[in-house]
Protein backbone atom coordinates (compact mmCIF):
# COMPACT_ATOMS: atom_id res chain seq x y z
CA UNK A 1 0.00 0.00 0.00
CA UNK A 2 1.27 3.43 -0.90
CA UNK A 3 2.22 5.67 2.02
CA UNK A 4 -0.02 8.61 2.70
CA UNK A 5 1.44 12.09 2.94
CA UNK A 6 1.95 13.63 6.40
CA UNK A 7 -1.12 15.82 6.02
CA UNK A 8 -3.23 12.80 5.16
CA UNK A 9 -1.85 10.89 8.15
CA UNK A 10 -2.67 13.78 10.50
CA UNK A 11 -6.10 14.00 8.99
CA UNK A 12 -6.64 10.27 9.50
CA UNK A 13 -5.51 10.55 13.14
CA UNK A 14 -7.85 13.46 13.73
CA UNK A 15 -10.79 11.51 12.31
CA UNK A 16 -10.03 8.64 14.67
CA UNK A 17 -10.60 10.98 17.63
CA UNK A 18 -14.04 11.98 18.82
CA UNK A 19 -13.75 15.63 19.74
CA UNK A 20 -16.01 16.59 22.67
CA UNK A 21 -19.15 18.36 21.50
CA UNK A 22 -19.23 16.57 18.12
CA UNK A 23 -21.21 13.48 17.20
CA UNK A 24 -20.73 10.57 14.83
CA UNK A 25 -21.62 10.96 11.16
CA UNK A 26 -24.09 8.55 9.56
CA UNK A 27 -21.07 7.36 7.60
CA UNK A 28 -19.09 6.54 10.72
CA UNK A 29 -22.08 4.56 11.99
CA UNK A 30 -22.09 2.65 8.73
CA UNK A 31 -18.36 2.04 9.08
CA UNK A 32 -18.79 0.66 12.60
CA UNK A 33 -21.53 -1.71 11.50
CA UNK A 34 -19.44 -2.92 8.59
CA UNK A 35 -16.43 -3.55 10.78
CA UNK A 36 -18.66 -4.91 13.58
CA UNK A 37 -16.81 -2.85 16.10
CA UNK A 38 -18.15 -0.54 18.78
CA UNK A 39 -16.25 2.72 18.98
CA UNK A 40 -16.14 4.19 22.46
CA UNK A 41 -16.91 7.88 22.82
CA UNK A 42 -13.89 9.50 24.36
CA UNK A 43 -14.48 11.99 27.12
CA UNK A 44 -12.19 14.92 27.67
CA UNK A 45 -10.37 13.23 30.57
CA UNK A 46 -9.65 10.11 28.46
CA UNK A 47 -7.91 11.99 25.68
CA UNK A 48 -4.20 11.53 26.21
CA UNK A 49 -3.17 14.64 24.36
CA UNK A 50 -3.57 18.18 25.38
CA UNK A 51 -6.89 19.66 24.20
CA UNK A 52 -5.08 22.78 23.05
CA UNK A 53 -2.92 20.63 20.78
CA UNK A 54 -6.04 19.07 19.30
CA UNK A 55 -7.46 22.49 18.54
CA UNK A 56 -4.19 23.50 16.95
CA UNK A 57 -4.19 20.31 14.86
CA UNK A 58 -7.73 21.05 13.70
CA UNK A 59 -6.80 24.60 12.81
CA UNK A 60 -3.66 23.42 11.01
CA UNK A 61 -5.58 20.79 9.04
CA UNK A 62 -8.23 23.27 7.94
CA UNK A 63 -5.52 25.70 6.84
CA UNK A 64 -3.80 22.95 4.84
CA UNK A 65 -7.14 22.07 3.31
CA UNK A 66 -7.68 25.65 2.15
CA UNK A 67 -4.15 25.89 0.78
CA UNK A 68 -4.17 22.61 -1.13
CA UNK A 69 -7.64 22.79 -2.61
CA UNK A 70 -9.26 20.30 -0.27
CA UNK A 71 -11.67 20.36 2.63
CA UNK A 72 -11.65 18.31 5.77
CA UNK A 73 -15.07 19.48 6.90
CA UNK A 74 -18.49 18.38 5.74
CA UNK A 75 -21.57 20.55 5.48
CA UNK A 76 -23.24 21.80 8.65
CA UNK A 77 -25.72 19.41 10.23
CA UNK A 78 -29.09 20.81 11.41
CA UNK A 79 -27.79 21.10 14.98
CA UNK A 80 -24.86 23.20 13.82
CA UNK A 81 -22.22 20.56 14.60
CA UNK A 82 -19.32 19.97 12.20
CA UNK A 83 -18.85 16.36 11.21
CA UNK A 84 -15.88 14.46 9.80
CA UNK A 85 -15.69 11.12 7.97
CA UNK A 86 -12.95 8.51 8.00
CA UNK A 87 -12.29 6.91 4.60
CA UNK A 88 -9.03 5.19 5.56
CA UNK A 89 -10.49 1.68 5.67
CA UNK A 90 -13.13 2.07 2.95
CA UNK A 91 -12.62 1.17 -0.71
CA UNK A 92 -14.39 1.70 -4.03
CA UNK A 93 -16.13 -1.67 -3.68
CA UNK A 94 -18.07 -0.16 -0.76
CA UNK A 95 -19.60 2.54 -2.98
CA UNK A 96 -22.79 2.13 -4.98
CA UNK A 97 -23.92 -0.24 -6.41
CA UNK A 98 -22.77 -2.12 -3.30
CA UNK A 99 -25.48 -3.07 -0.84
CA UNK A 100 -26.00 -0.30 1.74
CA UNK A 101 -23.60 1.86 -0.24
CA UNK A 102 -25.73 5.00 -0.32
CA UNK A 103 -24.29 6.69 2.76
CA UNK A 104 -20.63 6.08 1.97
CA UNK A 105 -21.19 7.18 -1.63
CA UNK A 106 -22.90 10.34 -0.45
CA UNK A 107 -20.12 11.27 1.95
CA UNK A 108 -17.36 10.41 -0.51
CA UNK A 109 -18.88 12.64 -3.18
CA UNK A 110 -19.51 15.41 -0.65
CA UNK A 111 -15.85 15.30 0.33
CA UNK A 112 -14.83 15.36 -3.33
CA UNK A 113 -17.13 18.33 -3.89
CA UNK A 114 -15.43 20.16 -1.04
CA UNK A 115 -12.08 19.61 -2.76
CA UNK A 116 -13.47 20.90 -6.07
CA UNK A 117 -15.10 23.95 -4.50
CA UNK A 118 -11.89 24.86 -2.70
CA UNK A 119 -9.96 24.50 -5.96
CA UNK A 120 -12.42 26.68 -7.84
CA UNK A 121 -12.20 29.36 -5.15
CA UNK A 122 -8.42 29.22 -5.22
CA UNK A 123 -8.34 29.40 -9.04
CA UNK A 124 -10.16 32.72 -8.93
CA UNK A 125 -8.06 34.12 -6.07
CA UNK A 126 -5.42 36.50 -7.41
CA UNK A 127 -3.19 35.91 -4.40
CA UNK A 128 -2.88 32.22 -5.28
CA UNK A 129 -0.45 30.83 -7.82
CA UNK A 130 -1.34 29.86 -11.37
CA UNK A 131 0.86 26.77 -11.08
CA UNK A 132 3.14 24.93 -8.71
CA UNK A 133 5.72 23.87 -11.28
CA UNK A 134 7.66 20.62 -11.03
CA UNK A 135 9.80 18.94 -13.68
CA UNK A 136 8.49 15.66 -15.16
CA UNK A 137 11.01 13.53 -13.28
CA UNK A 138 9.90 15.07 -9.97
CA UNK A 139 6.24 14.23 -10.54
CA UNK A 140 7.13 10.74 -11.76
CA UNK A 141 9.19 10.08 -8.64
CA UNK A 142 6.36 11.21 -6.37
CA UNK A 143 5.84 14.21 -4.11
CA UNK A 144 4.50 14.37 -0.54
CA UNK A 145 2.62 11.07 -0.79
CA UNK A 146 1.43 11.72 -4.38
CA UNK A 147 2.51 8.92 -6.71
CA UNK A 148 1.61 8.12 -10.30
CA UNK A 149 2.41 4.42 -9.86
CA UNK A 150 -0.47 1.95 -10.12
CA UNK A 151 -0.88 -0.48 -7.17
CA UNK A 152 -1.74 -4.18 -7.32
CA UNK A 153 -4.01 -3.87 -4.29
CA UNK A 154 -6.75 -1.22 -4.20
CA UNK A 155 -6.05 2.05 -2.41
CA UNK A 156 -8.61 3.26 0.11
CA UNK A 157 -10.91 6.21 -0.51
CA UNK A 158 -8.81 8.38 1.76
CA UNK A 159 -5.86 7.99 -0.61
CA UNK A 160 -8.06 8.57 -3.65
CA UNK A 161 -9.27 11.88 -2.21
CA UNK A 162 -5.66 12.87 -1.53
CA UNK A 163 -4.83 11.92 -5.13
CA UNK A 164 -7.70 14.03 -6.47
CA UNK A 165 -6.57 17.00 -4.42
CA UNK A 166 -2.93 16.62 -5.41
CA UNK A 167 -3.78 16.15 -9.10
CA UNK A 168 -5.38 19.58 -9.01
CA UNK A 169 -2.61 21.00 -6.84
CA UNK A 170 0.20 20.09 -9.24
CA UNK A 171 -1.73 21.04 -12.38
CA UNK A 172 -2.17 24.46 -13.98
CA UNK A 173 -5.09 26.68 -12.95
CA UNK A 174 -6.30 27.61 -16.43
CA UNK A 175 -9.25 29.45 -14.87
CA UNK A 176 -6.95 31.86 -13.02
CA UNK A 177 -7.40 35.51 -14.09
CA UNK A 178 -3.64 35.72 -14.72
CA UNK A 179 -3.37 32.68 -17.00
CA UNK A 180 -2.77 34.08 -20.51
CA UNK A 181 -1.02 31.09 -22.04
CA UNK A 182 -3.66 29.50 -24.30
CA UNK A 183 -6.75 30.37 -26.35
CA UNK A 184 -8.95 28.30 -24.01
CA UNK A 185 -9.02 29.83 -20.52
CA UNK A 186 -11.46 30.58 -17.74
CA UNK A 187 -13.68 28.45 -15.54
CA UNK A 188 -17.39 28.96 -16.13
CA UNK A 189 -19.42 27.60 -13.21
CA UNK A 190 -22.52 26.85 -15.30
CA UNK A 191 -20.38 25.09 -17.88
CA UNK A 192 -18.73 23.09 -15.12
CA UNK A 193 -22.14 22.07 -13.81
CA UNK A 194 -23.05 21.00 -17.33
CA UNK A 195 -19.94 18.84 -17.52
CA UNK A 196 -20.81 17.16 -14.21
CA UNK A 197 -24.35 16.40 -15.43
CA UNK A 198 -22.95 15.08 -18.71
CA UNK A 199 -20.58 12.70 -16.94
CA UNK A 200 -23.37 11.51 -14.65
CA UNK A 201 -25.59 10.71 -17.65
CA UNK A 202 -22.63 8.86 -19.26
CA UNK A 203 -24.29 8.27 -22.61
CA UNK A 204 -23.31 8.34 -26.28
CA UNK A 205 -24.31 10.66 -29.10
CA UNK A 206 -24.92 8.13 -31.85
CA UNK A 207 -28.67 7.48 -31.56
CA UNK A 208 -31.79 9.19 -30.28
CA UNK A 209 -32.80 6.06 -28.39
CA UNK A 210 -29.95 6.38 -25.87
CA UNK A 211 -29.47 10.19 -25.88
CA UNK A 212 -32.85 11.74 -26.73
CA UNK A 213 -32.47 15.05 -24.90
CA UNK A 214 -28.84 15.61 -25.89
CA UNK A 215 -29.56 14.83 -29.56
CA UNK A 216 -32.34 17.43 -29.64
CA UNK A 217 -30.15 19.96 -27.82
CA UNK A 218 -27.46 19.53 -30.47
CA UNK A 219 -30.05 20.10 -33.19
CA UNK A 220 -31.26 23.30 -31.50
CA UNK A 221 -27.73 24.66 -30.99
CA UNK A 222 -26.64 23.86 -34.56
CA UNK A 223 -29.66 25.67 -35.97
CA UNK A 224 -28.88 28.65 -33.73
CA UNK A 225 -25.30 28.74 -35.02
CA UNK A 226 -26.49 28.47 -38.63
CA UNK A 227 -28.80 31.42 -38.06
CA UNK A 228 -26.01 33.53 -36.52
CA UNK A 229 -23.79 32.76 -39.52
CA UNK A 230 -26.54 33.86 -41.90
CA UNK A 231 -27.58 30.58 -43.52
CA UNK A 232 -31.25 30.06 -44.40
CA UNK A 233 -33.48 27.55 -42.62
CA UNK A 234 -33.27 25.25 -45.64
CA UNK A 235 -29.48 25.18 -45.38
CA UNK A 236 -27.16 23.92 -42.73
CA UNK A 237 -25.98 20.73 -41.08
CA UNK A 238 -23.24 19.82 -38.64
CA UNK A 239 -22.09 17.90 -35.61
CA UNK A 240 -19.98 18.53 -32.55
CA UNK A 241 -16.64 16.78 -32.63
CA UNK A 242 -13.49 16.47 -30.49
CA UNK A 243 -11.68 19.73 -31.16
CA UNK A 244 -10.94 22.15 -33.97
CA UNK A 245 -8.40 19.87 -35.64
CA UNK A 246 -11.08 17.20 -36.14
CA UNK A 247 -13.56 19.82 -37.34
CA UNK A 248 -11.05 21.01 -39.93
CA UNK A 249 -10.37 17.42 -40.99
CA UNK A 250 -14.10 16.95 -41.58
CA UNK A 251 -14.08 19.97 -43.89
CA UNK A 252 -11.36 18.50 -46.13
CA UNK A 253 -13.04 15.08 -46.06
CA UNK A 254 -16.40 16.58 -47.09
CA UNK A 255 -14.90 18.76 -49.82
CA UNK A 256 -13.13 15.79 -51.39
CA UNK A 257 -16.29 13.67 -51.25
CA UNK A 258 -18.38 16.51 -52.68
CA UNK A 259 -16.22 16.72 -55.82
CA UNK A 260 -15.16 13.06 -56.01
CA UNK A 261 -17.82 10.83 -54.36
CA UNK A 262 -16.23 7.62 -55.68
CA UNK A 263 -13.35 8.13 -53.25
CA UNK A 264 -15.55 6.70 -50.50
CA UNK A 265 -15.64 3.25 -52.10
CA UNK A 266 -12.71 3.18 -54.53
CA UNK A 267 -10.15 5.16 -52.56
CA UNK A 268 -7.54 7.60 -53.85
CA UNK A 269 -7.21 5.71 -57.15
CA UNK A 270 -10.51 7.35 -58.13
CA UNK A 271 -9.17 10.82 -57.43
CA UNK A 272 -6.69 12.94 -59.42
CA UNK A 273 -3.73 14.54 -57.62
CA UNK A 274 -5.33 17.23 -55.48
CA UNK A 275 -4.23 20.63 -54.19
CA UNK A 276 -5.58 22.66 -51.28
CA UNK A 277 -4.75 26.15 -50.11
CA UNK A 278 -4.41 27.85 -46.75
CA UNK A 279 -2.60 30.90 -45.42
CA UNK A 280 0.95 30.76 -44.13
CA UNK A 281 -0.44 31.82 -40.72
CA UNK A 282 -3.19 29.18 -40.59
CA UNK A 283 -3.43 26.35 -38.07
CA UNK A 284 -1.23 23.32 -38.75
CA UNK A 285 -4.31 21.06 -38.69
CA UNK A 286 -4.97 21.79 -42.38
CA UNK A 287 -1.64 20.30 -43.38
CA UNK A 288 -2.21 17.44 -40.95
CA UNK A 289 -5.63 16.75 -42.48
CA UNK A 290 -4.06 16.47 -45.93
CA UNK A 291 -1.53 13.98 -44.57
CA UNK A 292 -4.16 11.89 -42.75
CA UNK A 293 -6.52 11.75 -45.76
CA UNK A 294 -3.82 10.67 -48.19
CA UNK A 295 -3.74 13.92 -50.16
CA UNK A 296 -0.21 14.63 -48.98
CA UNK A 297 1.19 17.53 -47.01
CA UNK A 298 3.31 18.58 -50.02
CA UNK A 299 0.09 19.33 -51.89
CA UNK A 300 -0.92 21.97 -49.34
CA UNK A 301 -0.04 25.41 -50.74
CA UNK A 302 0.74 28.00 -48.07
CA UNK A 303 -0.50 31.33 -49.38
CA UNK A 304 1.47 34.46 -48.53
CA UNK A 305 0.08 36.87 -45.94
CA UNK A 306 0.46 40.59 -45.43
CA UNK A 307 2.33 42.07 -42.48
CA UNK A 308 -0.75 41.75 -40.30
CA UNK A 309 -1.07 38.00 -41.01
CA UNK A 310 -4.00 38.12 -43.45
CA UNK A 311 -4.10 36.00 -46.60
CA UNK A 312 -3.43 38.08 -49.73
CA UNK A 313 -6.17 37.30 -52.31
CA UNK A 314 -3.91 37.88 -55.33
CA UNK A 315 -1.42 35.42 -53.86
CA UNK A 316 -4.23 32.86 -53.51
CA UNK A 317 -5.05 33.22 -57.21
CA UNK A 318 -1.39 32.88 -58.08
CA UNK A 319 -1.07 29.73 -55.95
CA UNK A 320 -4.12 28.18 -57.62
CA UNK A 321 -2.63 28.75 -61.08
CA UNK A 322 0.72 27.38 -59.92
CA UNK A 323 -0.95 24.18 -58.71
CA UNK A 324 -2.77 23.80 -62.02
CA UNK A 325 0.48 24.22 -63.93
CA UNK A 326 1.92 21.32 -61.93
CA UNK A 327 -0.93 19.03 -62.97
CA UNK A 328 -2.74 19.21 -59.65
CA UNK A 329 -6.49 19.72 -59.28
CA UNK A 330 -7.39 22.54 -56.85
CA UNK A 331 -10.48 21.74 -54.81
CA UNK A 332 -10.36 23.43 -51.37
CA UNK A 333 -9.43 26.75 -49.76
CA UNK A 334 -9.18 27.31 -46.02
CA UNK A 335 -9.68 30.89 -44.85
CA UNK A 336 -8.94 31.69 -41.21
CA UNK A 337 -11.10 33.89 -39.00
CA UNK A 338 -8.78 34.55 -36.08
CA UNK A 339 -5.31 33.10 -36.62
CA UNK A 340 -3.69 31.33 -33.68
CA UNK A 341 -0.77 33.69 -33.17
CA UNK A 342 -1.68 37.11 -34.62
CA UNK A 343 -5.47 36.82 -34.32
CA UNK A 344 -5.83 37.91 -37.95
CA UNK A 345 -8.99 37.62 -40.05
CA UNK A 346 -8.55 36.69 -43.69
CA UNK A 347 -10.63 38.76 -46.19
CA UNK A 348 -13.50 36.29 -46.43
CA UNK A 349 -15.55 38.03 -49.11
CA UNK A 350 -12.57 38.35 -51.47
CA UNK A 351 -11.65 34.71 -50.90
CA UNK A 352 -15.28 33.67 -51.49
CA UNK A 353 -15.20 35.48 -54.85
CA UNK A 354 -12.10 33.54 -55.89
CA UNK A 355 -13.57 30.23 -54.75
CA UNK A 356 -16.72 30.86 -56.77
CA UNK A 357 -14.70 31.81 -59.84
CA UNK A 358 -12.57 28.66 -59.68
CA UNK A 359 -15.33 26.37 -58.39
CA UNK A 360 -13.60 25.54 -55.10
CA UNK A 361 -14.86 24.54 -51.67
CA UNK A 362 -14.42 27.39 -49.19
CA UNK A 363 -13.89 26.47 -45.56
CA UNK A 364 -13.56 29.03 -42.76
CA UNK A 365 -11.57 28.02 -39.72
CA UNK A 366 -13.30 30.21 -37.14
CA UNK A 367 -12.28 28.03 -34.21
CA UNK A 368 -10.84 31.09 -32.48
CA UNK A 369 -12.78 33.91 -34.12
CA UNK A 370 -16.27 32.39 -34.33
CA UNK A 371 -17.26 33.80 -30.96
CA UNK A 372 -17.03 37.33 -32.40
CA UNK A 373 -20.17 36.57 -34.44
CA UNK A 374 -22.08 37.05 -31.17
CA UNK A 375 -20.85 40.65 -30.84
CA UNK A 376 -22.57 43.43 -32.80
CA UNK A 377 -19.39 45.46 -32.33
CA UNK A 378 -17.04 42.89 -33.84
CA UNK A 379 -19.00 40.54 -36.11
CA UNK A 380 -18.19 42.60 -39.23
CA UNK A 381 -14.67 41.15 -39.03
CA UNK A 382 -16.21 37.90 -40.31
CA UNK A 383 -18.15 39.52 -43.17
CA UNK A 384 -18.60 36.96 -45.94
CA UNK A 385 -18.59 33.92 -43.68
CA UNK A 386 -22.13 33.09 -44.80
CA UNK A 387 -20.69 32.23 -48.23
CA UNK A 388 -18.54 29.43 -46.83
CA UNK A 389 -19.24 25.78 -47.64
CA UNK A 390 -18.16 24.75 -44.14
CA UNK A 391 -17.07 26.41 -40.90
CA UNK A 392 -15.19 25.34 -37.78
CA UNK A 393 -16.36 27.07 -34.59
CA UNK A 394 -14.98 26.26 -31.12
CA UNK A 395 -17.23 27.46 -28.28
CA UNK A 396 -14.52 26.26 -25.86
CA UNK A 397 -12.43 29.26 -26.89
CA UNK A 398 -13.99 32.75 -26.94
CA UNK A 399 -17.32 31.58 -25.51
CA UNK A 400 -15.59 30.06 -22.47
CA UNK A 401 -17.26 26.64 -22.60
CA UNK A 402 -15.22 23.99 -20.73
CA UNK A 403 -13.04 21.84 -22.95
CA UNK A 404 -13.88 20.38 -25.29
CA UNK A 405 -16.61 21.86 -27.47
CA UNK A 406 -16.12 22.24 -31.22
CA UNK A 407 -18.55 22.19 -34.15
CA UNK A 408 -18.16 21.52 -37.87
CA UNK A 409 -20.94 23.42 -39.62
CA UNK A 410 -21.82 22.48 -43.21
CA UNK A 411 -23.98 24.53 -45.54
CA UNK A 412 -25.18 21.62 -47.71
CA UNK A 413 -27.76 19.49 -45.89
CA UNK A 414 -27.23 15.75 -46.03
CA UNK A 415 -23.59 15.83 -47.13
CA UNK A 416 -22.24 14.68 -43.77
CA UNK A 417 -24.54 11.66 -43.87
CA UNK A 418 -23.73 10.78 -47.49
CA UNK A 419 -19.99 11.06 -46.90
CA UNK A 420 -19.76 9.03 -43.70
CA UNK A 421 -22.80 6.74 -43.59
CA UNK A 422 -22.15 2.99 -43.39
CA UNK A 423 -25.52 1.91 -41.90
CA UNK A 424 -24.27 -0.34 -39.08
CA UNK A 425 -27.29 -2.57 -38.51
CA UNK A 426 -26.75 -2.99 -34.79
CA UNK A 427 -27.16 0.79 -34.31
CA UNK A 428 -29.05 2.36 -37.20
CA UNK A 429 -32.08 0.17 -37.87
CA UNK A 430 -34.42 1.94 -40.33
CA UNK A 431 -37.58 0.37 -38.85
CA UNK A 432 -37.36 1.96 -35.38
CA UNK A 433 -40.60 3.30 -33.94
CA UNK A 434 -39.39 6.95 -33.89
CA UNK A 435 -38.07 9.43 -36.47
CA UNK A 436 -34.65 7.92 -37.27
CA UNK A 437 -33.42 11.15 -38.85
CA UNK A 438 -32.42 11.99 -35.27
CA UNK A 439 -29.98 9.06 -35.22
CA UNK A 440 -27.06 11.31 -36.07
CA UNK A 441 -24.25 8.81 -35.45
CA UNK A 442 -23.74 7.98 -39.13
CA UNK A 443 -22.82 11.59 -39.85
CA UNK A 444 -19.68 11.06 -37.84
CA UNK A 445 -16.43 9.24 -38.62
CA UNK A 446 -16.52 8.15 -34.98
CA UNK A 447 -18.83 5.56 -33.50
CA UNK A 448 -18.79 6.61 -29.86
CA UNK A 449 -19.15 10.37 -29.56
CA UNK A 450 -18.90 12.27 -26.29
CA UNK A 451 -21.74 14.57 -25.23
CA UNK A 452 -20.22 18.04 -25.64
CA UNK A 453 -23.50 19.86 -26.18
CA UNK A 454 -25.15 20.07 -22.76
CA UNK A 455 -22.64 22.42 -21.13
CA UNK A 456 -22.97 24.84 -24.10
CA UNK A 457 -26.75 24.63 -24.08
CA UNK A 458 -26.85 25.25 -20.31
CA UNK A 459 -24.47 28.23 -20.58
CA UNK A 460 -26.54 29.71 -23.41
CA UNK A 461 -29.62 29.39 -21.21
CA UNK A 462 -27.78 31.06 -18.31
CA UNK A 463 -26.18 33.92 -20.26
CA UNK A 464 -28.38 34.38 -23.29
CA UNK A 465 -26.79 35.64 -26.51
CA UNK A 466 -26.39 39.04 -24.84
CA UNK A 467 -24.28 37.53 -22.08
CA UNK A 468 -21.90 35.95 -24.59
CA UNK A 469 -21.72 39.26 -26.45
CA UNK A 470 -20.74 41.10 -23.27
CA UNK A 471 -18.11 38.46 -22.51
CA UNK A 472 -16.54 38.74 -25.99
CA UNK A 473 -16.52 42.54 -25.83
CA UNK A 474 -14.85 42.47 -22.41
CA UNK A 475 -12.04 40.22 -23.63
CA UNK A 476 -11.32 42.44 -26.62
CA UNK A 477 -11.38 45.53 -24.41
CA UNK A 478 -8.66 43.93 -22.29
CA UNK A 479 -6.63 43.37 -25.45
CA UNK A 480 -7.04 46.97 -26.50
CA UNK A 481 -5.96 48.12 -23.02
CA UNK A 482 -2.78 46.02 -23.23
CA UNK A 483 -2.08 47.30 -26.75
CA UNK A 484 -2.09 50.95 -25.65
CA UNK A 485 -0.06 50.18 -22.52
CA UNK A 486 2.65 48.53 -24.63
CA UNK A 487 2.62 51.30 -27.20
CA UNK A 488 3.50 53.83 -24.49
CA UNK A 489 6.43 51.84 -23.08
CA UNK A 490 10.08 51.96 -24.19
CA UNK A 491 10.93 48.59 -22.67
CA UNK A 492 8.35 46.78 -24.83
CA UNK A 493 7.89 46.62 -28.59
CA UNK A 494 4.80 45.50 -30.49
CA UNK A 495 5.34 42.91 -33.22
CA UNK A 496 3.03 44.93 -35.48
CA UNK A 497 1.83 48.45 -34.89
CA UNK A 498 -1.79 48.21 -36.02
CA UNK A 499 -4.59 47.79 -33.50
CA UNK A 500 -5.57 44.21 -32.65
CA UNK A 501 -8.48 42.63 -34.53
CA UNK A 502 -8.89 39.89 -31.95
CA UNK A 503 -7.67 39.50 -28.36
CA UNK A 504 -4.15 38.43 -29.40
CA UNK A 505 -1.38 40.88 -28.52
CA UNK A 506 2.16 40.03 -29.67
CA UNK A 507 5.19 41.86 -28.27
CA UNK A 508 8.82 41.72 -27.24
CA UNK A 509 10.28 42.69 -23.88
CA UNK A 510 13.47 44.71 -24.47
CA UNK A 511 16.07 44.55 -21.70
CA UNK A 512 18.32 47.61 -21.56
CA UNK A 513 21.22 45.60 -22.99
CA UNK A 514 19.18 44.63 -26.05
CA UNK A 515 17.63 48.07 -26.41
CA UNK A 516 21.09 49.61 -26.69
CA UNK A 517 22.28 47.20 -29.38
CA UNK A 518 22.26 48.31 -33.03
CA UNK A 519 19.87 46.44 -35.37
CA UNK A 520 21.38 43.31 -36.85
CA UNK A 521 21.85 39.53 -36.45
CA UNK A 522 23.55 39.81 -33.04
CA UNK A 523 20.67 41.81 -31.59
CA UNK A 524 18.16 39.34 -33.07
CA UNK A 525 20.03 36.39 -31.53
CA UNK A 526 20.03 38.05 -28.12
CA UNK A 527 16.36 39.08 -28.37
CA UNK A 528 15.42 35.53 -29.41
CA UNK A 529 16.56 34.25 -25.99
CA UNK A 530 14.72 36.84 -23.87
CA UNK A 531 11.19 35.40 -23.93
CA UNK A 532 12.23 31.77 -23.17
CA UNK A 533 14.37 32.88 -20.22
CA UNK A 534 11.61 35.02 -18.73
CA UNK A 535 8.99 32.28 -19.34
CA UNK A 536 11.14 29.67 -17.56
CA UNK A 537 11.57 31.92 -14.52
CA UNK A 538 7.88 32.84 -14.64
CA UNK A 539 6.81 29.19 -14.51
CA UNK A 540 9.12 28.48 -11.59
CA UNK A 541 7.57 31.33 -9.59
CA UNK A 542 4.08 30.47 -10.82
CA UNK A 543 2.17 33.74 -10.32
CA UNK A 544 1.24 34.27 -13.98
CA UNK A 545 1.69 32.50 -17.31
CA UNK A 546 2.01 33.67 -20.92
CA UNK A 547 3.10 31.95 -24.13
CA UNK A 548 5.83 32.78 -26.62
CA UNK A 549 6.92 31.64 -30.09
CA UNK A 550 8.83 32.71 -33.18
CA UNK A 551 6.93 33.22 -36.46
CA UNK A 552 8.50 33.45 -39.89
CA UNK A 553 11.44 35.81 -39.69
CA UNK A 554 10.32 37.12 -36.28
CA UNK A 555 12.41 35.92 -33.31
CA UNK A 556 10.69 34.69 -30.14
CA UNK A 557 8.00 37.07 -28.89
CA UNK A 558 5.30 36.93 -26.23
CA UNK A 559 1.70 36.29 -27.26
CA UNK A 560 -0.97 37.33 -24.77
CA UNK A 561 -4.53 36.17 -25.43
CA UNK A 562 -7.72 37.05 -23.58
CA UNK A 563 -10.66 34.65 -23.34
CA UNK A 564 -11.25 34.61 -19.58
CA UNK A 565 -14.03 37.00 -18.49
CA UNK A 566 -12.56 37.00 -14.96
CA UNK A 567 -9.44 38.83 -16.20
CA UNK A 568 -9.46 42.57 -15.47
CA UNK A 569 -7.19 45.50 -16.28
CA UNK A 570 -5.36 45.05 -12.96
CA UNK A 571 -4.29 41.59 -14.19
CA UNK A 572 -2.92 43.10 -17.39
CA UNK A 573 -0.90 45.59 -15.32
CA UNK A 574 0.34 42.74 -13.14
CA UNK A 575 1.52 40.78 -16.19
CA UNK A 576 3.60 43.68 -17.50
CA UNK A 577 5.03 44.39 -14.06
CA UNK A 578 5.97 40.74 -13.65
CA UNK A 579 7.68 40.50 -17.06
CA UNK A 580 9.58 43.70 -16.25
CA UNK A 581 10.62 42.45 -12.81
CA UNK A 582 11.82 39.10 -14.13
CA UNK A 583 13.58 40.75 -17.05
CA UNK A 584 15.48 43.09 -14.75
CA UNK A 585 16.51 40.20 -12.48
CA UNK A 586 17.78 38.19 -15.43
CA UNK A 587 19.49 41.03 -17.27
CA UNK A 588 20.70 43.28 -14.44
Amino acid sequence: MRRLGMRSILRQNLFELHIPGEGHTPFSCWLMSQERQHQEVLSADKISVNSMEIKQDISQLINWSKQDGGSFENADEPNGQRLASDFSSVHSKDLLPADNGEEVTKHFLQELLNILLAYISKSLNRSSKVLDFHHPHQLKEGLEGFSLELPDQPDNLEQLLVDCRDTLKYGVKTGHPRFFNQLSTGLDIIGLAGEWVTSTANTNMFTYEIAPVFILMEDVILKKMHSIIGWSEKEGDGIFCPGGTMSNLYSVLLARYHFFPRVKTSGMHAVPPLALFTSAHSHYSIKKSAAVLGIGSENVFLVKCDERGKMIPKELESSIRTAESKGLVPFYVNATAGTTVYGAFDPLSDIADICERFGLWMHVDAAWGGGLLLSKRHRMKLQGIDRASSITWNPHKMMGVPLQCSAILVRKKGLLQECNQLCAEYLFQPDKHYDVSYDTGDKSIQCGRHVDIFKLWLMWKAKGSEGFESQVNHCLENAEYLYYKLKSRKDFQLVFQSQPEHSNICFWYLPTSVRNMPPGPERERELHMVAPKIKAKMMEEGVTMIGYQPLGDKVNFFRCVFSNPATQKEDVDFLLDEITRLGRELYS
